[in-house]
């Protein structure tokens, strides 16, 4: 039976005993901009469901809601960094992508504008349906010359994260769940922009998985050592530049690799991770887990996970597959 939609809880999709922390962005980001007065904060309307209502209420003077529109909002965005503000624009991430692409494009990229695009409720984490499903913004953002692309998987990583992004000099988009974000590391853990975190080592291959998939990989990696299959994890948060030489490193290693992504499987994580063991010339058992090509629908995130394949248990059984061939057995059932 479908869950029912609830939105304010919509994106919890790990276990109920997993400890979260509460608006780790907004809180980040009012921190960072009372200490530079070159931050601004940017919407589209969402003040609430973006968490820059604690950043209004204390810096109102540097808040600005450009209402519903996006396009116009991404153009003030690259108006404001030419003269020297570093803007921080938050929206859902469908509308900072696939909604201002062109605007993203031209008035962002081009030009290398230092803006900071925040896109909320990434892929399947949302229940609003495909229209409001960002399951295909890392596949856009990716593509484009000189955006940095980010993803944390954890509450404590963020504040690091926004403190790397104000120190880069160039636009950037950062995809985060809305609320919620699990407790998994503490801060001084979280990798410099370009580079990956190897989580832990395993004896029977990789999972590599970035934002809340991080989470749902921990949890698979517990269902697998009941198989007896050791797996080891990293986490990618920055999806762009990707983490070259340790993806290179590991795939030389010819064990099984499987990457877990709320996104499709198109342009995203996964064929980031593709690319570069093709382009090393290594061969090894390789998976790709994320949303098919498909739309997906309306429905609370963990009916959604369940129903596209994104679950621990998918990626648990996913993992055992490729271990499985790699040793030429059956999985276990």
């Amino acid at each position: 039976m479908r869950a029912p939609v609830t939105i304010a809880k919509s994106g919890a999709v790990w276990r109920e005993s997993t400890p979260i922390a509460s608006k780790a962005y907004g809180r980040a980001l009012l921190a960072l901009a009372e200490a530079d007065p070159r931050i601004v904060c940017l919407g589209a309307d969402l003040t609430g469901p973006t968490e820059t209502d604690l950043f209004r209420d204390r810096l109102p003077d540097r808040f600005f809601n450009l209402g519903v529109a996006e396009a116009n909002l991404m153009c003030v965005a690259s108006g404001m960094a030419r003269t020297g503000d570093i803007p921080f624009v938050n929206t859902f991430g469908v509308f900072a992508s696939r909604r201002s692409f062109d605007q993203v494009t031209l008035q962002i990229a081009y030009p290398r504008a230092n803006v900071k695009l925040v896109g909320f409720m990434p892929g399947l984490t949302s229940p609003g349906g495909p229209t409001h499903q960002a399951t295909d913004d890392v596949a856009m953002m990716r593509a484009l010359p000189g955006m940095v692309v980010m993803e944390p998987a954890c509450a404590t990583h963020v504040a690091p994260m926004l403190a790397a992004l104000v120190a880069h000099d160039g636009p950037a988009y950062m995809r985060i769940k809305r609320g919620d974000l699990p407790l998994l590391f503490t801060a001084e853990t979280c990798p410099p922009i370009g580079k990956g975190q190897v989580v832990r080592r395993g004896r029977d291959g990789w999972i590599l998985a970035s934002g809340v998939m991080v989470t749902l990989a921990l949890e698979a990696m517990e269902m697998l050592a009941e198989q007896g299959i050791e797996a080891g994890l990293v986490n990618l948060p920055t999806i762009k530049p990707l983490d070259v030489a340790l993806v290179a490193e590991l795939a030389g290693e010819g064990k099984p690799m499987l990457v877990a992504e709320n996104h499709s499987v198109v342009g995203g994580l996964g064929s980031a991770v593709a690319e570069v063991i093709a382009e090393s010339g290594h061969a090894l058992p390789f998976g790709r887990l994320g949303v098919e090509d498909v739309f997906a629908e309306g429905a609370g995130a963990p009916f959604l996970f369940d129903k596209y394949g994104l679950s621990a248990g998918a990626i648990a059984g996913r993992f055992a597959t490729l271990s499985a061939r790699n040793r030429g057995m059956s999985p276990v059932p």
